[in-house]
């Protein structure tokens, strides 16, 4: 069905208007990407360029008024990332619950001693996670795989999300509104994307709801928590702590408060870190060409008006 031809992408976000990919991109009917730019300098250096798929959740590195100009569908493959994400999502809850990070670097740092082999029992206690109750923010693709896990861990379920009616998701979760969220939950994951009405939702209002020994885990969206109240609780203890795979800095800068914190619990960005993302969403890009191929609509398109005109 297809010629294929691959290119190695470039890991800064560069434009694909590169002169080595020059006489390629000339003759390319069809684009898949993901973190190199498809902007005005490559839509012109391809003429003949009929389809895009970007293999993000959203068609961030796509001009996608250029494309829709030229009458390009932008297809995207959104949930991609979804289960491992939520793989991470619950690694850094039970890390954070359990301070299994802080153990690793204790013992690491050779300080578990033959004459008192109990200390460790005393200096990381930590909380089961049956019966207790997890509060996720936004109940899409990442949030419900959150939700099963929990549910297999024997909590309850809280989820705020203002797109889903009562009762939507049975008897597995209870869809309540923010503030009881953060007042009942004894961890609070945050899973809604960013947009005008998410940034700063969790701000020290919220925060001020938890309870003194919640925990609030990110591995979404930064710009949801507001930064410096989430590290005012954290400095004065007003919570049990956190779990942070994402940052308002990235990376945080070396003397950033974080680091000397012994109630946060850190990764690196890494909650797409995964070759089986990469299988998913080439599995999402084949499917949308093959569709696109035979006239059909692909599951996800950024932008439809080209689809409809054609």
């Amino acid at each position: 069905m297809f010629d294929v031809e691959t290119v190695e992408p470039s890991m800064e976000g560069a434009s694909l208007a590169r002169p080595q990919l020059a006489d390629r991109l000339a003759v390319a009917d069809a684009v898949v990407c993901e973190v190199d730019q498809v902007d005005q300098a490559a839509l012109d250096a391809a003429p003949a360029l009929k389809f895009v798929v970007t293999c993000r959740a959203s068609p961030v590195n796509v001009d996608l008024p250029a494309c829709t100009r030229r009458g390009i569908p932008v297809a995207t493959t959104p949930a991609r990332n979804a289960e491992i994400t939520a793989d991470l999502a619950f690694t850094l809850i039970l890390s954070a619950v359990r301070r299994t990070g802080a153990a690793e670097r204790w013992m690491r740092d050779g300080n578990w001693r033959a004459d008192d082999v109990f200390e460790p029992y005393a200096r990381f206690r930590g909380i089961g996670l049956g019966g207790r109750t997890l509060g996720i923010l936004g109940g899409g693709a990442i949030g419900r795989r959150v939700m099963r896990r929990a549910l297999g861990f024997g909590m309850n379920v809280l989820v705020h999300d203002p797109f889903l009616a009562p009762g939507a998701l049975g008897d597995d979760a209870e869809i309540v509104g923010l503030d009881d969220l953060m007042g009942r939950s004894d961890v609070i994951t945050v899973h809604v994307p960013l947009n005008d009405s998410t940034v700063g939702l969790v701000g020290a209002r919220e925060i001020a709801l938890m309870r003194p020994d919640a925990y609030l885990v990110n591995a979404g969206r930064a710009a949801v928590v507001d930064e410096e109240a989430l590290m005012a609780a954290l400095r004065e203890k007003r919570i049990g702590g956190a779990g942070l795979d994402v940052f308002w800095t990235e990376p945080p800068p070396a003397d950033s408060e974080l680091f000397r914190l012994d109630n946060v619990t850190l990764t690196p960005h890494i909650g797409g870190a995964s070759d089986d993302v990469v299988t998913e969403h080439s599995r999402i890009a084949e499917r949308a060409l093959r569709a696109w191929a035979v006239g059909e609509e692909p599951a996800a398109v950024a932008n439809a008006g080209p689809l409809a005109a054609g």
